[in-house]
């Protein structure tokens, strides 16, 4: 029996040297690394550690510690998508690059395509016609620009119509005027000038009216004082023959009283 309490302490005294109570931080400690390179990582208390030793003896050895760590400005990197590159080197073609790229935490997807230029093929067509002599089919492609087909318009010489060219053209226009490549606007114009000449056709009404009621009042003054003046000549002779009247009975009344 002393034997086997002998070994126990021995045992018991060997354990208790070499190990240590581990000690985390209490969670009032504020505990930060900074680093310039990376992310900064702070670790608070939150270990735990447990070592029991029993024996006959009924005796119990616990040691606990409690250590946390939080980790902050960590990021995670996002794939990236390369937009793919369109060009064009050749003089005879006329088309543009479009591309474009989108790129998600875990997917990216990048596409591009050509786009033709109208504009810039109707022009090299018109230049090679043009060269080779064709200046009205040379023109007559341009005109296919509804901006081209105003302009020649307004210039007073109008694009042609299936070879009539000049007033002859401009009269297939007209009567076809759907085939213009400005319908749209052409027929917009046509409804504002129709506003506008109804707006100028009242106006013109209006001052017409206006003129003529002018016109008859004044005629009614001039008539008004025309009658004024004739009844004031018309009291005038009246009074005038009053008094030659008078005149003539005075006269006479002289003329018998002398003889009387």
């Amino acid at each position: 029996m002393l034997k086997n309490n002998l070994l126990l302490a021995f045992l018991l005294t060997f354990i208790l040297c070499i190990s240590s109570s581990a000690r985390g931080d209490s969670t009032n400690d504020n505990n930060a690394q900074t680093n310039s390179s990376g992310s900064n990582t702070q670790i608070t208390g939150g270990y735990t550690s447990t070592t029991t030793n029993s024996y006959s003896g009924g005796q119990t050895n616990t040691t606990t510690s409690t250590t946390s760590s939080t980790t902050n400005g960590s990021d995670v990197p996002v794939n990236s998508a390369n937009a793919p590159s369109f060009s064009a080197m050749s003089q005879d073609v006329c088309s543009t690059g479009i591309s474009g790229s989108v790129s998600t935490l875990g997917l990216g997807i990048s596409a591009g395509k050509h786009v033709r230029d109208l504009n810039c093929e109707r022009i090299k067509l018109s230049k090679v016609l043009f060269d080779y002599g064709m200046k009205v089919a040379a023109v007559s492609i341009l005109c296919q620009d509804e901006r081209v087909f105003e302009a020649m318009q307004m210039a007073g010489t109008p694009c042609p119509f299936e070879g009539k060219i000049g007033k002859e053209a401009l009269e297939q226009w007209d009567k076809y005027d759907v085939e213009r490549p400005d319908y749209n606007s052409y027929v917009s114009k046509l409804e504002n000038r129709s506003r506008i000449d109804e707006e100028l056709a009242e106006i013109a009404r209006q001052e017409e009216a206006e003129k003529i009621r002018l016109e008859q009042e004044a005629l009614a003054k001039k008539i008004a004082e025309e009658k004024a003046k004739l009844e004031t000549l018309k009291q005038q002779e009246e009074v005038d023959n009053i008094i030659i009247e008078t005149d003539t009975e005075t006269k006479e009344q002289r003329i018998i009283n002398v003889h009387g």
